[in-house]
Parts: C-alpha cells; structure tokens; sequence
C-alpha cells in the first residue's frame, strides 16, 4: 500500500461525511435513519478493509468542531461521503475535499436518490444502496458492505496517479495538494473528549427511561458546541442559526417526556427549544411530529383551543410532506377531537369529513406497507422493522367502545 502523503496522521483513517439520525429525502417523502446506514453498512465496511471510521459526532475536538472536520477533510486517507437525502452539509463537505484531496474519496446513496442525482455527480461514480426507511435489511446490509470494503481497498492499493476521482484535479491538471504545518497541527491536536461519548450516555438513558438525565447530557453536548466564543465571528452568523437541528429536536423530546418540574411545564420548556427550529414554517417532518404532539399534551392537560389548532397543522403538515401513518393516524384522531369541541356546527362537520378521509388514506398506506412487508419475511422480535410492523398493525385495529 503506498504511504499516505502526511504521516502525522495514523495510517488507515476514513472519514465520513453523511448526516445524523432521522432524515426526509424530499425527493420521495421519505425519511431514511440515517444511524442505521452509518453503523450497518459504513463502518462495517470500513473496518473490514482495516482502516480506522470516523464520524464527525466521533472527532475528539475542543470549541468548534468546523476545525478538525476540515483536517479530516484534507488528511484522512479516505473518505466516504453518504449524500442520501440530498444532505446539505455532506454535499459541501464532499465538495471541500474533492477540493483538497485528488483521490481516496468514495460517494454513496440509497437507492432512489440516484433516480434523479444532481448535474454535477452525474460523471462520477456512485455505488448506492437500499434502505428501508427505519432499518437496513440483513441480505441488503452483506451486499453493500461487501462491495464497499471491496471499493476502499481497490483504490488504498492504487498509485496515487492511477486513483484521482476528484473532478478538481482531473479537469485542473497540475494542481498541487494543500498541507498543514507542524504547527498548525499541534494547536488542532489540543482536544477535549467528544460529544459522542455524551451521546452514548443519552441513548443509555432513554433506554432505562431516564428522561431528566437524558436532557441534562442533552443540555451539556448543546453548551459544548456553542463553547467557543469567537463562533459568531468566524462563521458571520448570528448564534441560533448555528444549533444543531438533531440535537435540538432530542432535546426537546427528553425534555417533555421528563414532565419536569411539572408535565405543563416540560412540555411549554420543550416548545421554546423547538421554537429554534421554526415549526411554523419548517419542512422537517420530524420537527413538526414533536411540534405536534407536544401541543396534543399541553391540549389533553388543559384543553386550551389554541393548543389543539396547532397541533392540528402540525400533524396535517407533516402528513402531507411525508404520507405515512403515523402522521396521519395523530391528524384524523385530533380533528375529530376538534370536531367534538367545535366553534361552530359548520366546522365540526368540517373536521369530521376530513378525518374520515385521513383515516381512509391511512389505511391504504397501511396495507401497501405490510404487502411490501408480508409476514414470511417478518423481522426479528424487537428489531425496528418488527416495532414497525406492530404500529401499523395497531393503526388498522378498530377503536375500542367506549364506557357509556
């Protein structure tokens, strides 16, 4: 294997730039879990070709975190960029280092991106694979991880100028490399543990059902990248624009689901963390799931009719930019809540119309999903496809009667 052109750093590092957690791919209303494609099909991979995989929740960094992801970015001996979901931040950092590094980089999708990619990746190789929206499937997970540790190792035991895949460097002929002095590379090496570490500890306290703990890790890995003080100044950016969508939304997930001091409480402290994000105007279907349901609680604890219209939009939102059940089920329950309390008898046959439509259009996604998902081919017992398949079973039970 040739020796990677910075030896300063360990041989055999891979970067990857792709998303964190839940995301929708806007293209088909789906939203893919990200996590899921990063550990059973990335790292995995990556691994397997003896390389040690990083991921930018994984850089042991101090301040702001911009500054070793962009050494990561010139330095690691390869990069794999996951641009599912047409990922802002992936897309440019695949840019930054098609930029700075003429070879080594491999970009993958899930599969349907690749029906419509953007112009400019059009001339370069993308090896894509299948997701299922919440899991990736064991045959699926063998296959790709197969061809990618395949792919990685190919182009580590080409000479450098038999493996160029950045256009940069193809189209610009004679460009040469940036480097980082010894210096500069003593000031980016002064670290400070990673956040992920705290991550681990708040994915352990959801589990034990540790809600207060989970928001207090929470609330420190927020602090911890707002720490660095100069952070305005350097990007130009005023300090909101700078929160983390996915930690705010976890956030404020633990933070209702605490019902600390007191349920109405929790839930009015998770809307001012979600008011970051701009529910009202936001496209983020899994802003506006929380959005929702935090206004149906603060609607079940003190009937306030502004609580319950805005949920209402929540769910309606989201509903119609991802079409799932899930949505829809919490859309058609509240408009007949709404219809149960309404303003005038106008709206309330209004709302009831609308959520018997909702719910008819619900149960047809239900059964595409389980005749895409038959029994035979039913998952493991607590796997996410097997939970799944419980709630869509669940969604197409009939109400029980009530008392009375």
């Amino acid at each position: 294997m040739p020796t990677p052109p910075d030896s300063a750093l360990e041989e055999g590092t891979c970067f990857v730039v792709m998303g964190f957690g839940k995301k929708t791919d806007f293209e088909t209303g789906r939203v893919l879990d990200l996590d899921q494609s990063y550990l059973n099909l990335i790292k995995p991979a990556v691994e397997a070709a003896d390389l040690k995989c990083i991921r930018a929740d994984e850089i042991v960094h101090s301040g702001l975190i911009d500054v070793p992801m962009y050494e990561q970015l010139l330095k690691a001996d390869v990069v794999v960029a996951d641009v599912s979901t047409s990922n802002r931040n992936a897309i440019y950092e695949l840019g930054v280092r098609h930029a700075l590094r003429p070879y080594t980089t491999v970009i993958i999708a899930e599969e349907q991106m690749m029906k419509s990619p953007f112009f400019d990746l059009n001339h370069i190789v993308i090896r894509s694979y299948r997701h299922l929206g919440e899991d990736i499937g064991v045959s699926e997970a063998k296959r790709f991880t197969t061809e990618l540790t395949a792919a990685i190792k190919e182009i580590m035991a080409k000479e450098p100028q038999l493996r160029a895949d950045s256009p940069v460097y193809q189209f610009i002929k004679r460009l040469t490399p940036p480097s980082i002095t010894e210096e500069t590379r003593e000031v980016l090496h002064r670290a400070t543990p990673a956040h992920s570490e705290l991550m681990a500890r708040v994915d352990e306290a959801q589990k034990e059902g540790d809600w207060v703990k989970a928001k207090i890790l929470l609330e420190e890995i927020r602090e911890m990248r707002k720490a660095n003080p100069s952070q305005e100044a350097v990007s130009g950016q005023p300090a909101t624009s700078l929160e983390d969508p996915y930690i705010l939304q976890r956030l404020a997930l633990a933070t209702y689901k605490s019902q600390y001091p007191t349920p109405e409480e929790a839930f009015k402290a998770a809307r001012d963390v979600l008011k970051l994000l701009e529910p009202q105007t936001s496209n983020d279907t899994e802003t506006l799931g929380l959005w929702g349901s935090l206004h149906k609680g603060l609607w079940k604890l003190t009937k306030e009719s502004s609580y319950l219209d805005e949920a209402v939009r929540a769910y309606e939102r989201g509903f119609y930019l991802r079409n799932d059940y899930y949505n829809g089920i919490n859309y058609a329950y509240l408009l007949n809540e709404r219809a149960a309390h309404p303003v005038g008898y106008a709206e309330a046959i209004a709302d009831f119309v609308q959520a018997r439509r909702v719910r008819q259009e619900v149960i047809s996604i239900c059964n595409q999903w389980l005749a895409l998902n038959p029994p035979a081919a039913q998952p493991p017992a607590g796997s996410k496809l097997a939970v799944i398949r419980y709630w869509v079973l669940a969604t197409l039970a009939p109400p029980l009667p009530k008392n009375g």
